[in-house]
């Protein structure tokens, strides 16, 4: 059973046909794309843990996972739990995971670099404690994804309106506040493998943004190698201890890693599911290595083979296409002065059909993946980006 239905699961539902697994997807939404391509659609809210447990216990299913879809990790960790499936790793170590504010106190509780936090189930409580906030901050949601919620507040003017978003997008009303942690260079999310409890697939890549979208809090570009090589290393053995503290099984990991102003390495979350963004599948691409079969085989119990660290082939990109308006598309443009072989073009809509601003992961209109030379070209092409990409929107 795969929880949600987007358009990133669509590898995953291929990988699982290729095992030779039924495939059935479940959320509450039955125009969503992935269950144009399963074996059975599921109508249930995967948020509602109890409700995915009787759906999955009446289909008797072997094994649940929720890739890319944050909402359903947690209904996942608790069905697996309840009908003893493979786990990923205990039901309540999924639930520290999964919550911002949990997280970000467990890291605190075990001396990993953290920043300042605090969480608030009321707006009430959320304005009447404002004397250990320093600016600037940032306040979301404890449980949402895709930078749904998120606000970076610079003065308390800005204070309450983000209280009032981030509750509107929390699921189980719940915000956290937390220090804003200025990083050098670009931070970093994208995925890992954990197998019997050892990190044997790790990556960190660079997290790119579009400051002029209309949230520019959201992901609009990935590269790889990583901004901060030397800071790896060290990165790895912490999120290593952070997996083994908590009895972490196996899983592919969404991980956002930064490295400070103040020089200190972050581990801002570690969440057990595939990222959203076609993380697995740019890593297939850069290095070979095929997360997603590994993710599929691993839920219903079969041996996982292949999961290895290896170089990356060159130098990758993927850039999250997006509009900078409402609007009608109009086309896309790619100029031939970009220096790169175009690997993969995506794209979800055709001209003529209403696209929105990119407020959030979900407002994405495709995707490209490059392959590059070298890291020069990289950079320049991914600062450039205007003078080769032209989204047009009318």
């Amino acid at each position: 059973m795969l929880l949600g239905g987007i358009h990133y699961l669509l590898p995953v539902i291929k990988a699982a046909h290729e095992q030779g697994y039924y495939v059935i997807t479940a959320d509450n939404i039955p125009g969503n794309i992935a269950h144009k391509y399963s074996d059975e659609f599921c109508n249930v809210s995967i948020v509602d843990k109890d409700a995915v447990l009787l759906e999955a216990q009446k289909h008797n299913i072997d094994g649940i996972i929720s890739f890319g879809v944050d909402p359903g990790v947690v209904s996942a960790a608790y069905v697996q739990e309840q009908m003893h499936l493979p786990q990923m790793g205990p039901y309540e170590s999924v639930r520290i995971l999964q919550n911002k504010d949990l997280f970000r106190a467990f890291l605190q509780e075990h001396g990993f670099n953290a920043p300042l936090s605090r969480g608030y189930a009321n707006k009430e409580a959320a304005l009447n404690d404002t004397d250990w906030l320093q600016w600037p901050m940032i306040v979301k949601p404890t449980d949402s994804a895709g930078s749904k919620g998120v606000t970076r507040v610079n003065r308390i003017e800005e204070y309450e309106a983000a209280v009032d978003y981030a509750f509107s997008k929390s699921i189980s009303g719940h915000i956290i506040v937390e220090e804003f942690i200025d990083k050098v260079g670009c931070s970093s999310d994208t995925d890992s493998f954990l197998l019997n409890g050892e990190l044997k697939f790790v990556s960190f890549n660079a997290q790119r943004f579009d400051a002029n979208a209309a949230n520019p809090y959201t992901p609009a570009a990935y590269s790889w190698p990583s901004t901060f090589t030397e800071h790896e290393a060290y990165l790895t053995s912490e999120l290593q201890r952070l997996l083994t503290l908590l009895k972490m099984n196996t899983s592919v990991f969404n991980i956002e890693t930064r490295i400070a102003s103040n020089g200190k390495p972050y581990i801002m979350e570690c969440t057990p599911r595939g990222g959203g963004n076609r993380l697995c599948e740019m890593l297939r691409y850069a290095t070979g290595v095929d997360l997603i079969t590994a993710q599929v085989r691993a839920a219903v119990g079969d041996d996982v083979t292949g999961i290895e660290q290896k170089p990356y082939n060159g130098c990758w990109a993927e850039i999250i296409l997006h509009a900078g308006k409402d609007g009608i598309f109009q086309g896309l443009g790619i100029a031939d002065s970009l220096p790169a072989r175009i690997v993969e073009k995506d794209l979800w809509v055709k001209e003529g059909d209403s696209v929105n601003a990119f407020n959030g992961a979900n407002d994405a209109i495709g995707t490209l993946v490059l392959q590059f030379d070298n890291n020069s070209d990289l950079e320049q092409a991914l600062l450039t980006q205007n003078e080769w990409l032209t989204i047009n929107v009318k």
